[in-house]
């Protein structure tokens, strides 16, 4: 497996994991699926410090396995130095170890980046996705109590946070 910079040309493959959890899943919660064009932009608009990675197959640079991003915490300037991460499996390749590769890439730009902390929000009880975070240094601070509703269900978020400096 492969880790690298995201690419405009890898929009499809990111498209399909996320419209999978859009339709299917908590994690995210949007509840229409988005367009190639829709996500053709939100790769555009995470350049440089806030960043799109991918694990691709080694030997095959054109298969999306999965994808992380760095995104603003909040858009007020006090918070530039917090960002929050993101990080998707396409659902044939869970379990392999591709989620925590990403993870620990991810931190490793966030530090090099110059930011102070990370937080996750991870809904719907995804105790995958808590253990994954746990085992590259993320701490739980948090519950947000019933604050997303899908599928008819209220849904919870756990707040993770990993300090990069002290």
């Amino acid at each position: 497996m492969a880790i690298r910079a995201a690419r405009l040309a890898d929009a499809e493959g990111i498209l399909e994991i996320v419209n999978h959890e859009i339709l299917n899943g908590v994690s995210i919660f949007e509840l229409a699926p988005r367009t190639l064009a829709d996500q053709r932009t939100w790769l555009q608009d995470r350049a440089g410090v806030h960043a799109v990675i991918v694990a691709t197959p080694d030997g095959d640079d054109h298969t999306v396995l999965g994808f992380a991003s760095l995104s603003p915490f909040h858009t007020r300037p006090a918070y530039n130095t917090t960002v929050e991460n993101s990080v998707y499996v396409h659902r044939d390749h869970r379990g392999q170890g591709i989620g925590r590769a990403l993870l620990e890439e991810l931190v490793g730009l966030a530090k090099s980046h110059g930011f102070h902390t990370v937080i996750a929000r991870i809904s719907g009880g995804n105790e995958t996705s808590v253990a994954v975070h746990r085992s590259v240094g993320f701490e739980l601070v948090g519950t947000e109590r019933q604050v997303g509703r899908k599928f008819g269900r209220w849904l919870d978020v756990s707040v993770m946070q990993l300090m990069l400096a002290d």
